[in-house]
Formats: structure tokens, C-alpha cells, sequence
């Protein structure tokens, strides 16, 4: 049988300061998270599992270190979070995992349903691919060298799941239990199984079929690193990305492409893991995150994003998709850009921060005052004119086409960030902000089929 880790989200140390995770109603999360892990432990163990428990001090990156250095492919290994929402209705548990893997969207599901089945008064919000989060990716899902899954076990911002986790928490420990011996056996089974081979897929680039195979290893498609170069991807530098080395030849994960603009798909009935350059999309390679320039999508394939994301996004505004179109035109926006911006900052209309709809500001503008509810427009369509003009001004040294309706215009100083990457600290304080319209973009893209 394979062994178990486990680690409490948070509460490591971070550029040396403790990382105390959602402070919500006189807790943290890390230390519910800790809490919670010290429940699971024991249950685990008293079904003579191996648990091992990763240190709480460790960083989120050490935690990585600590795990791959003792974990093998049998093994398995859980993060356990809480959810926090602006929004006090958001509740539910979630379990993420790596994207494009069915064999690990199957775990993840395995483990919702135990959980679910122990406290059937929390709802599920679903078992979801980690390019569903803000960022594209969790590394605890796709930097370890064991099959992990990263588990949201409720929402520490919704006061039914709070007192749920809080005074329920053996129930919780009992079906996290459940579902991790039931995933720790159908890993082992699968690695013996093997027996010491790994299967074989097919590689299809650009549409035609390549000369190697790719390998399976713990459900994951790993192609030749040579691969990288026919591409057009330098890894020289980048150790990030995971190596394996098979048979005298060195593999990596086929998902981690997708950083590098890779589309990157499965085709179940070949077994063929599929990728697609940027030099044969119709995205041109290295203007990806150009904010001046044309956008790609058209009307429909934004609005069809938009759904697949919030089913009731347009209600509300029906022609939001042809406005980002039409007023980014006019002043040489990337509209797929500045679209993917507004599904960051309202998260896909759902608008559960501090600005509301009625506002008509999709972007988070803050009006000239500096009033803590930021600016607000006469209409949909000129908050979207607004912020093609902010995002025109950092972007570039070119006149206005239309009249200025931006609040702060003036105040940026012109062309300071031409690429989306150097908005982050300067749109919003967020180190990662750019990253995470970018994640939006490429998202876009692919439900597109244009990356």
C-alpha cells in the first residue's frame, strides 16, 4: 500500500513572516487547516496507513522540496484549504487537480463524494481543474512527483460552513479519511498494474503525428524535453518544469507547455496527447501579452467564454462582448486583453467585490476622488471606453481617438507598461495580477481553438 502526505495549507513562513491564510471571525485559516490535519492523521493511521504529516513552518515552496524528496509513485498527496469570499453567500468544498488528467479528475471526485457523504450539509462546488484558479495552475498539483490534489474543504467566509467545519470537524477527518484510503488503493493498484513499465501514447504537433512517443506517469502525459525546442520553448533555464528521466530519455509534463503558450489537449480514443504552437494559431508568437494591437476572439467566442464561466454573466449586460470589440478597435486596445481583465476584476460579472454593477465599471477604476467605491459610468458601454483609455495609457504614448472619459488618465504616466505583465503593482498591488489576465487570455484562446 502507498504511503499518505499530507499538509495544512498555510501557516508556513513566507519571506520570513508566518502566513496565517484568511483571518475570518477570530480564526485563521491555517489554523483551522492545522486542526483539521491533526484529526485526519490519526484516523488515517488507526486504518494502519503511512501518513506522513509535512511540517507546518515550511513554505509553500519547501513544502514541495520536503514532499518530493521522500514521496515515490505510489504514494499520494493532499493540501487541504479554506475557501474565503468577499462574498459571505459562497460556500462549498472543491477539489482541484491537475488539468487534462481524467484519471485525477476521477480522484478528485472520489475524495468530494467521501466528504460529502460524512457532512452531506455542505454543498459541492465540484471537482475542478487547477487552470480554473486565478493563477492557471497550483503547483502542489503539478511540482510533485506523487499524484496530489489540492482540497478546498469549505468556506471559512460563510458562516454555515464555519461552524460546520468548527463543530463537525471529526465528521469532516472521517470522509477526507475515507476518500484518501479509497484514492491511496486505486494508486497502488494502478502502480502494480505497471509493473514497472510505463504505457505509451501517441504525440500529435501541429496537427501531424511525431516520430516519439510520450509516456504515462501517475495519469499525467509526459513528452521528450526535445520536444520543447521544435516548439520553440527554451527550458535551458527553467527548472520548474519537472524532469523525468525513462529509458536514456529525459520527459516532461505535456500540461507544463501551457505556460509557454502550448495548447495542449487529449484525444482519449487515440491516446494522443496533442499540441499546437503558436506559429500555426492564428495568435501571433510573443504579442500574446501586447496591450496594444488587435484582439483575436470574435463576438461569439466571448460570449461563449463568458458563459462557460458564469451561465448568467450576460443577463446583465447582453452586449458587453461587442462593446470590448468595438471601443478597443477604435483606440488600438487588444480587446482580449482588456476582456480578460474584466473577468478577472468582476470575477466573470459575478461582481463580488466592492464595486457593483449599477456602476458600469468592469475594470476596478477608481474615480478622481478616491472614494472607496471607485468610479462609476453612465452606461456599459463608456465603463468599458474608460478602461481601453486606462489601459491605453499605460500602454502607450499615442493620442486618444474619443473623448476622454477615463477619471484618472492623467495621472498615469504614458507607456509605462506596454505588456499586461508590467500592470501588476501598478493597476493593483497584486504581484501576480498581470499573470492572472494572462491565464484568462490563454483560457480564451483555447475554448477559442485559436492557441
Amino acid at each position: 500500500m502507498g504511503r499518505i502526505f499530507i499538509s495544512a495549507g498555510h501557516g508556513g513562513l513566507e519571506n520570513g513572516v508566518v502566513d496565517p491564510g484568511a483571518p475570518v471571525a477570530g480564526t485563521t485559516e491555517a489554523e483551522e487547516m492545522k486542526r483539521l490535519r491533526d484529526w485526519i492523521v490519526p484516523e488515517l493511521e488507526s486504518r494502519n496507513l503511512t501518513v506522513f504529516s509535512v511540517p507546518d513552518p515550511l513554505s509553500a515552496a519547501d513544502t514541495l522540496a520536503w514532499i518530493n524528496a521522500r514521496c515515490q509513485a505510489s504514494d499520494v498527496a493532499l493540501e487541504i484549504h479554506a475557501g474565503a469570499s468577499s462574498d459571505p453567500v459562497a460556500r462549498g468544498a472543491t477539489v482541484y487537480h491537475i488539468a487534462n488528467n481524467d484519471a485525477r479528475k476521477g480522484h478528485a471526485e472520489l475524495l468530494l463524494l467521501a466528504l460529502l457523504r460524512r457532512v452531506p450539509q455542505l454543498p459541492s462546488r465540484g471537482a475542478k481543474p487547477d487552470t480554473s484558479t486565478a493563477l492557471g495552475e497550483l503547483a502542489f498539483c503539478r511540482r510533485l512527483q506523487c499524484p496530489s490534489l489540492y482540497m478546498e474543504v469549505a468556506y471559512l467566509t460563510n458562516a454555515q460552513d464555519r461552524e460546520l467545519l468548527q463543530t463537525r470537524t471529526r465528521e469532516f477527518a472521517l470522509g477526507i479519511a475515507d476518500g484518501m484510503a479509497s484514492w491511496s488503493r486505486a494508486i497502488t493498484n494502478q502502480i502494480q498494474e505497471v509493473s514497472g513499465t510505463l504505457p505509451d501514447i501517441g504525440i500529435s504537433v501541429n496537427g501531424g503525428l511525431y516520430g516519439e512517443r510520450g509516456v504515462i506517469i501517475n495519469d499525467n502525459a509526459f513528452v521528450p524535453i526535445d520536444l520543447a525546442d521544435l516548439l520553440g520553448v527554451d527550458l535551458s533555464d527553467n527548472f520548474e518544469v519537472r524532469r523525468v528521466r525513462y529509458r536514456n530519455v529525459v520527459y516532461i509534463k505535456a500540461v507544463d507547455l501551457r505556460n509557454f503558450n502550448i495548447s495542449v489537449g487529449w484525444d482519449a480514443s487515440t491516446r494522443t496527447v496533442l499540441l499546437k504552437s503558436p506559429s500555426v494559431s492564428r495568435i501571433c508568437p510573443g504579442l500574446i501579452d501586447s496591450i496594444m494591437g488587435h484582439g483575436n476572439a470574435t463576438q461569439v467566442q466571448l460570449s461563449v467564454f463568458l458563459r462557460a464561466n458564469n451561465d448568467q454573466a450576460l443577463d446583465g449586460f447582453p452586449d458587453l462582448p461587442k462593446l470590448y470589440r468595438e471601443e478597443g478597435t477604435i483606440e488600438g486596445v487588444n480587446y482580449d486583453i482588456a476582456f480578460a481583465q474584466m473577468c478577472v476584476e468582476t470575477n466573470f460579472l459575478r461582481f463580488d467585490g466592492v464595486v457593483q454593477p449599477v456602476q458600469n465599471n468592469f475594470a476596478g477604476l477608481g474615480d478622481a476622488d478616491g472614494g472607496p467605491e471607485g468610479a462609476s459610468f453612465a452606461s456599459a458601454r463608456i465603463g468599458v471606453r474608460a478602461q481601453i483609455q486606462h489601459l491605453k495609457a499605460y500602454a502607450s504614448t499615442e493620442p486618444l481617438v474619443q473623448q476622454l472619459v477615463d477619471p484618472r488618465f492623467r495621472f498615469i504616466s504614458r507607456g509605462v507598461a506596454p505588456l499586461v505583465g508590467q500592470l501588476s503593482g501598478r493597476w493593483a498591488a497584486d504581484p501576480q495580477y498581470g499573470e492572472r489576465i494572462l491565464v484568462q487570455v490563454r483560457r480564451l484562446y483555447e475554448s477559442a481553438g485559436l492557441l
